[in-house]
């Protein structure tokens, strides 16, 4: 097995229970060791911080700054933002080093989205309004106050207990500051968040592994298109210039011509938004950015998020491509593509390449995925990124004989199988290894199980 294929996960322990347990009196909880005691969390933490602890702070103090994104998942923070006091002070959420921060907000909170404030400029953060903030008083140890809210019956419970609409649900203060929990003295919290500290990070670090292999799968995958739309399968056959400076080489017997000479390319449309008959119970897909994150995964493409109607066809300039068009994403993310699996349009973030005969859609499909550096150096913009359509028209590719052509994506899809069912096993073990941790997590701070002899 090469080191590619080796999947890390680690040696089942089995840890054993406290001598003796009582009924917490709390359904969700059952029993928990004898000397512990349930308190809810507003008599253990001061949960309504307020800043005004920040008056001997000149205003031109530089503080940390986190957005919902400099939030880590299952903890840690990103500190690389700072802004002067006086530009935070109004607006945003306080806190300070040892503050435990928690995401309020869908789907943020069920993520996992929280950490242990450290290492705060000035010991002074300010962050995103969708955060809970919980200050430790001397019943608890900051750490185990934090891992009490990555554990899985925080997060189970809290997410039961969100309010609001859609998408913007969010966990109430109430929850955090009622939620009765087992308390430890603070000798054992100081044990168990040792305990904790050792093994999720032993845990993190197998996560790190497993994450960078399947980095080195994804590089091999992308190697092996490139090489066989670039090179062909022949490693004998002679070369020759192919005038294209992302190209190089190519086989001599390959043609390279701009791909508006070999498809017909056609670009897309909105029909207007407004009128309510281009839209109701339509049932003609239309391709649009809502299917970025499906374009990633496949190679085809059937169903959309946005459906049209026959009347929004009519009454603009989109067209419905035929099956197996190759479509393609001129903005936004740049160079998502897949082939139409039916009949469809595109929005005006697309084209559509519909092949000749001469060149087979999955091949141009594996093409374009290799010219992902050639696509960076045409997108302008930094805030919207797009290629001009006078690029696009230009972007020249190798064309080998048709049956080259096909016996090429033949190849690269069997070898791409063999790397993609490696990199699920992988996927699989992350997160058999972060339930294990959120198991570990939730055991410990609930008594469980008992870690004091694994600490000392």
């Amino acid at each position: 097995m090469s080191q590619a294929e080796k999947v890390e996960m680690p040696r089942r322990q089995r840890y054993k229970p406290y001598p003796a347990y009582k009924d917490s009196g709390v359904e969700w909880l059952g029993e928990i060791p004898a000397h512990w005691e349930v308190k809810r969390l507003k008599l253990v933490t001061e949960h309504h911080v307020n800043a005004s602890e920040l008056r001997a702070i000149a205003p031109d103090a530089e503080v940390s700054f986190v957005p919902m994104e400099a939030v880590g998942e299952h903890g840690g923070l990103d500190l690389s933002r700072t802004k002067p006091l006086a530009h935070v002070a109004n607006g945003f959420t306080y806190f300070r080093d040892g503050d435990v921060v928690v995401a309020k907000i869908t789907p943020c909170f069920e993520n996992g989205k929280g950490a242990l404030a450290n290492g705060l400029v000035n010991g002074i953060g300010f962050g995103t309004t969708e955060l809970h903030v919980l200050r430790k008083t001397p019943a608890v140890v900051d750490r185990f106050l934090f891992y009490v809210t990555m554990s899985d019956a925080f997060r189970r419970l809290g997410a039961a207990e969100m309010y609001g609409a859609g998408g913007q649900k969010r966990v109430p203060e109430s929850f955090i500051e009622n939620l009765p929990h087992p308390l430890p003295p603070l000798p054992e919290q100081r044990a168990i968040t040792a305990f904790l500290d050792g093994e999720t990070a032993r845990i993190d670090a197998l996560v790190a592994t497993n994450e960078r292999l399947i980095e080195l799968l994804q590089e091999q995958r992308t190697a092996l298109i490139t090489r066989a739309v670039t090179t062909g399968l022949d490693p004998n056959v002679p070369m020759k210039d192919s005038g294209v400076e992302w190209l190089g080489e190519i086989p001599t017997h390959w043609e390279v011509k701009r791909i508006k000479w070999a498809a017909q390319m056609v670009s897309g449309h909105t029909p207007d938004k407004k009128v309510e008959s281009y839209w109701q119970g339509g049932d003609i897909p239309w391709v649009s950015l809502a299917d970025t994150g499906h374009l990633r995964e496949v190679d085809y493409i059937a169903t959309t998020e946005v459906m049209t109607t026959s009347d929004g066809i009519a009454h603009s300039s989109a067209h419905i491509l035929p099956a197996g068009t190759v479509i393609f994403s001129r903005d936004a993310t740049i160079g998502l593509c897949a082939i139409t699996g039916a009949g469809m349009a595109v929005s005006q973030h697309f084209i559509g390449w519909v092949c000749s005969p001469r060149l087979q859609p999955e091949y141009l499909l594996l093409v374009l995925r290799s010219m992902t550096q050639e696509l960076e150096r045409l997108t302008m913009g930094a805030t919207v990124r797009t290629i001009g359509m006078p690029d696009v028209k230009s972007l020249a590719i190798p064309i080998p004989p048709l049956p080259e052509q096909e016996k090429i994506v033949r190849h690269v899809l069997e070898h791409r199988a063999q790397l993609d069912s490696l990199v699920a096993k992988i996927r699989d073990a992350i997160a058999r290894l972060k339930e294990l941790r959120t198991v570990l997590i939730s055991a410990a701070v609930t008594g469980k199980i008992d870690v004091r002899e694994e600490v000392a």
